[in-house]
């Protein structure tokens, strides 16, 4: 399991947001270019990280200026990328590794969820990488096109 060093930002943020939602959470990552935060919250927080008709993340994000997103954890790394991606459908992951011994994470979606799992500008893809980094010491993720039979 990877350990995920937090600096006092990451945690001034995890502790104003698990007193505005209630949701506990285990990690932080800040996306200046897309002005937002993104928390890895504990398994089974969803619900509350999110709240009935998403109330508390639109909270949460007002009162942190920046879009609110969230990931829940898993200490399977298949799920947890699964996770990052949602709402596209992961169908299935491949690891491989490159010459240098670095983890790759293949990540196959079917077709009509591809744009999806790139994200505008590439966010999506680039949240999976650093999250799978920081939560499962994968070096680089990847999506490949599931081809419909």
């Amino acid at each position: 399991m990877a350990t995920v060093r937090l600096d006092e930002e990451c945690l001034a943020m995890i502790s104003k947001y698990e007193s505005i939602t209630g949701a506990g959470s285990r990690d932080c990552l800040v996306d200046d270019k897309n002005n937002r935060i993104i928390f890895v919250v504990n398994p089974g927080d969803m619900g509350r990280a999110i709240g009935k008709a998403g109330v508390a993340i639109k909270r949460a994000s007002n009162e942190m200026g920046r879009q609110i997103e969230v990931v829940e954890y898993s200490e399977d790394r298949d799920q947890f990328i699964s996770n990052c991606f949602l709402p596209a459908k992961v169908i299935s992951i491949i690891y491989e590794q490159d010459p240098e011994g670095q983890e790759i994470a293949i990540v196959n979606v079917q077709e009509e969820d591809y744009g999806l799992a790139i994200g505008r500008g590439g966010k999506n893809i680039w949240k999976a990488k650093m999250l799978a980094g920081r939560q499962h010491e994968i070096d680089e993720v990847r999506l490949n096109l599931e081809e419909e039979s």
